[in-house]
C-alpha cells in the first residue's frame, strides 16, 4: 500500500524545514503525496511545487491552514488543492496574517511585563516580521534562554490558552474559511477535531452537523496525536455526516521533534486511497 501526508508545516509559518525540504523529505521516504498547509499563508507553494516539479512519483497538493473559532473554540480548517492566486482567499489569509501580528506584537510586550525579555532579532525568529511568527517560536525562544525545558513547558506555563502570556486572536467565521477554500478551487478539511480543548464526542458531532452545513467536504481522521480509539471516533462521525477523511502529520520539524512527515509520532499511516476520494470530492463540486 502507497502512503501520504496531507498536513504538513514549512518556514512559511512556524515549521523550521523550508518548502523544498518538506518536500524532498516526503520523496525519500517513498510517500506518493504530500500537502504543504502553511497556517495563514501560501507563500511557501511556489518553491514546494518547484522542488516537485521533476518528480511525478509523489504528488504536491497546494494547501492551506486556517484557524476560526466555533462554539467559543479555537479549530482549525484545511484546504487542499487550493489555487494560491485567488484572490478572496488571500485577502482572508492577509486579515488572519494582520490579526496574527497584532496578537505577536502583544505577546511580546506582556512576556516583556513578565520579565522575559525578547527581541525579534533572536535567532530563533530566524529573520521573520511579526506577520510571520507562530507560538512555537516564542517557546523556542524561551527554551534556549530562559531555560524551560521543553517548548510544551513553555506553553503551559505561559503561552497557552488562558495562561499569563495568553493573547486572544480576531479570527474569520467557519463559514467564510470554507467559502474562500472553495472559491479558491479547494476542498475543506477539519484538521485535528480531537485535540487539546476538543476532546468530547458530543462536540465532534455537533460541530460535524454545523460545519457540514457550511459546505465542509472533510474531517481528519488519520493524525500524529490519535489514539486507535479517536481515528474510529472521527470515521464514524465522517460516515454519519457524509464527509471524507483526510489525515496527516502536522510536521513542523524541530519545533515538533517527535513527528516525523508522513509517519507522525511512528505509528501514523494514512493510505494514499483517501487522496483519491478528496479529489472525487473536488471533481464533483467543481467539474
Amino acid at each position: 500500500m502507497d502512503y501520504i501526508d496531507l498536513h504538513t508545516h514549512s518556514t512559511a509559518s512556524d515549521g523550521t524545514f523550508t518548502p523544498a525540504e518538506v518536500y524532498a523529505s516526503a520523496l525519500e521516504l517513498n510517500l506518493t503525496a504530500v500537502a504543504l498547509t502553511d497556517h495563514d499563508t501560501v507563500g511557501g507553494l511556489a518553491e514546494f511545487n518547484a522542488a516537485a516539479a521533476d518528480h511525478p512519483e509523489c504528488e504536491a497538493v497546494n494547501g492551506v491552514e486556517v484557524a476560526c473559532r466555533l462554539e467559543d473554540k479555537e479549530i482549525h480548517i484545511v484546504g487542499l488543492f487550493i489555487d494560491p492566486r485567488s484572490k478572496p482567499l488571500l485577502d482572508m489569509l492577509e486579515f488572519c496574517r494582520n490579526s496574527r501580528m497584532r496578537r505577536n506584537r502583544d505577546i511580546f510586550l506582556k512576556l516583556r511585563f513578565l520579565g522575559y525579555e525578547l527581541s525579534e532579532n533572536l535567532p530563533e525568529f530566524n529573520g521573520k516580521t511579526l506577520l510571520d511568527i507562530g507560538r512555537p517560536h516564542f517557546a523556542k525562544a524561551l527554551v534556549n534562554h530562559y531555560a524551560f525545558p521543553t517548548l510544551q513547558s513553555a506553553f503551559d506555563k505561559l503561552l497557552g490558552f488562558n495562561k499569563p502570556a495568553w493573547v486572544k486572536r480576531q479570527y474569520p467565521l467557519p463559514e467564510e474559511v470554507i467559502k474562500n477554500i472553495h472559491l479558491a478551487g479547494g476542498v475543506a478539511v477539519w484538521a485535528h477535531p480531537i485535540l487539546r480543548d476538543v476532546p468530547d464526542r458530543a462536540f465532534l458531532m455537533r460541530s460535524c452537523r454545523r460545519l457540514k452545513s457550511m459546505g465542509l467536504d472533510g474531517i481528519e481522521g488519520f493524525y500524529s496525536m490519535f489514539s486507535a480509539r479517536e481515528t474510529l471516533l472521527v470515521a464514524e462521525a465522517a460516515e454519519k455526516y457524509g464527509l471524507k477523511i483526510s489525515g496527516g502529520s502536522d510536521f513542523h520539524g524541530e519545533n515538533r521533534p517527535n513527528v516525523v512527515i508522513g509517519f507522525g509520532a511512528g505509528g501514523l499511516r494514512v493510505p494514499d486511497k483517501l487522496l483519491y476520494q478528496l479529489k472525487e470530492c473536488r471533481a464533483e463540486k467543481f467539474l
